[in-house]
């Protein structure tokens, strides 16, 4: 396992490297590295399939495990044999199908380094099998025989199942769908199988009894998925969002909002606003966004007498509404499976996140008088000079990402290395000039943490590729199409129903995997009714926001409580009041297109 974080690890910072040479030999240099991106590409399959690895050895693989927590101890330990369970079932599956993909690579030479693709494809089998490895190892030593057993029963029974109603899903036609990828993914996505096995299995479990489908296109699909060049930038951004922590650019950022408003009532959580929406537009990932503002904010807020429950409402109604706010994962995502400018969508993103910044400023001003006692003393205008001198790299480095994008200084994949360029000579010139201390020591860590991470979502990605297609290729697009269509209400109609759609979408599913799935089947129909493309996609990336934070299914609401060491319990009831004004937001959005494209 050591050995695999060392790779996973090494292959981030090569990949920051590669992509960062290349932007140098083309815009200051003029002379492209003209396999720079094709070695990117390589070597990002390995990168996203030894992440899914080390993920997997840490259980870290998303899943959706509200329902299963609620159950004692031993109910815990059953479902949790049973996840490992179907994990095992779908990992040995497809084995032998990616080891035949990767071998009819074979013949396949890669234009620029002319190499046998063999050396890029050959990362699905071995990644597949290292996950074979950790399961098998965990399955022995970490859960009781009878479990096991259980669970093993439990999987045979089914399979038998669909196995001996083949001739019936033949008559059904295609409400087989629903058998599939309703009730077998929704029951393994309840009893907390992480999401991506529970994509592959119902998706393999279709392909193989109801088409004659060539198991290898499963491979084929999840490979599609994973190895967009435009996915590149999640590890790169992650890493960024990471980074900014370690080098104190956040923190600098933070203490400036606290100088400038923390002394009125209700200031501190007006600067947990602001702090999320710059910090938000740096690192792209939601959990280090969190993970960056929390601890900073947090104690002083409870010593002035907020409550640990409203806290963490807050916390995740901020997490919900810089959804949008480039360079969110969430963004790339939609531009790289419905081929929306990400530009655009980078210009886009910005002023709907402020409309819902402000709905939340509204409420935190309404309510301030009775949640939190009286502010501190007002800060001295030189301190607040020097806080904004320090802060004033963190606040440039959002304007920077964007202007490298839209001034084709580097695409949206390679921009995240000119900032992860900056966040380190900030973390020097910081450490130099202002005394500060910087952590150099958590960097190792957080290369394996960002692979780990970056392999979840891209593994993710990968079945849920797979599982679109196959809904493609039944003709679930063309039906949903003409049923959406034929909606009451028009455009109007049409966003309100995708508005609802993916408030639930996001709860159970998140945001990445909701958008892969049903963004190349919604966007078209959007484009159909005159609906401005990023004006979609600002709406139904805010409602699944509202929904990835939204207890008690929304897995980021929970996220949230970890990061503040808030019991879950404790914040139910204080975050609906803030839900409301993010969704009175969201209206407003939708109802206004100039708020998503106005700049554009």
């Amino acid at each position: 396992m050591h050995a695999i974080e060392i790779l996973a690890a090494a292959l981030v910072a090569f990949e920051t490297l590669i992509l960062f040479a290349g932007v140098v030999s083309r815009y200051v240099v003029h002379q492209p590295l003209t396999w720079s991106d094709e070695l990117a590409s390589i070597l990002f399959l390995w990168l996203a399939m030894f992440g899914a690895v080390v993920a997997y050895a840490r259980a870290e693989h998303m899943r959706m495990g509200a329902l299963v927590a609620r159950l004692g101890p031993q109910g815990r330990a059953f479902f949790d044999a049973l996840a490992l369970a179907v994990g095992i079932a779908f990992l040995a599956l497809i084995f032998y199908p990616a080891f035949d993909y990767a071998r009819d690579e074979i013949d396949i030479t890669t234009p620029a380094l002319e190499i046998p693709n063999i050396w890029r494809a050959a990362a699905l089998p071995v990644g597949i099998a290292l996950m074979l490895v950790m399961a098998a190892l965990r399955f022995t030593r970490r859960h009781r025989p009878r479990d096991l057993l259980l669970a093993v029963m439990l999987i045979a029974v089914i399979a038998a199942a669909l196995i001996f109603a083949k001739p019936l899903l033949t008559l059904i036609g295609n409400y087989k769908l629903v058998v599939f990828f309703v009730l077998l993914v929704g029951a393994c996505v309840l009893a907390a199988v992480p999401i991506a096995f529970a994509f592959g299995i119902g998706t393999f479990a279709y392909l193989a009894l109801t088409t004659h489908t060539p198991w290898s296109v499963v491979v084929s699909r999840m490979d599609e998925g994973m190895s967009h060049i435009i996915l590149l930038s999640v590890p790169l951004f992650v890493f960024l969002g990471l980074l900014i922590e370690i080098t104190g650019m956040a923190r600098a950022m933070v203490d400036f909002l606290a100088s400038l408003l923390g002394h009125v009532r209700g200031g501190l959580s007006f600067v947990l606003l602001g702090a999320m929406y710059l910090v938000s537009g740096i690192s792209g990932s939601k959990a280090a966004d969190m993970a960056a503002v929390a601890p900073v904010l947090f104690p002083a807020m409870k010593a002035r007498g907020e409550s640990g429950g409203r806290l963490v409402a807050l916390l995740a109604s901020t997490g919900a509404m810089t959804e949008t706010i480039p360079p969110s994962l969430v963004l790339i995502t939609i531009g790289s499976v419905t081929g929306v400018s990400i530009a655009a969508l980078f210009t886009g993103g910005l002023l709907p996140a402020l409309v819902l910044t402000l709905a939340l400023a509204a409420l935190v001003w309404w309510t301030a008088g009775r949640n939190e006692a009286a502010g501190t003393q007002r800060a001295a205008p030189s301190a607040i000079a020097r806080a904004f001198i320090v802060a004033l790299p963190g606040l440039a480095l959002p304007f920077l990402i964007r202007a490298a994008v839209v001034e084709g200084v580097a695409t949206a994949t390679e921009v995240s290395t000119i900032g992860i360029g900056y966040a380190f000579a900030y973390g020097i010139l910081a450490a130099v000039i202002f005394r500060q201390r910087i952590e150099w020591a958590r960097l190792w860590p957080v290369l394996v943490e960002t692979a780990a991470l970056s392999g979840a979502i891209l593994f993710i990605i990968g079945a849920a590729t797979a599982m679109a297609w196959a809904l493609t290729q039944s003709g679930f697009s063309r039906d949903l199409a003409a049923n959406m269509g034929r909606l009451p209400g028009g455009a109007a109609g049409f966003m309100a129903v995708s508005i609802a759609a993916f408030v639930v979408l996001g709860s159970v599913l998140e945001g990445i995997p909701a958008i892969v799935l049903f963004g190349p089947l919604l966007f078209p129909i959007a484009r159909q009714l005159g609906i401005h493309e990023v004006h979609y996609a600002m709406v139904v990336i805010l409602a699944m926001g509202i929904g990835l934070f939204a207890p008690p299914f929304g897995v980021g609401y929970y996220a949230a409580c970890a990061i503040g060491r808030v019991d879950p319990a404790a914040g139910i009831r204080p975050i609906w009041p803030f839900l409301c004004a993010l969704l009175a937001g969201l209206v407003l959005v939708a109802a206004v297109p100039w708020i998503s494209v106005g700049f554009l």
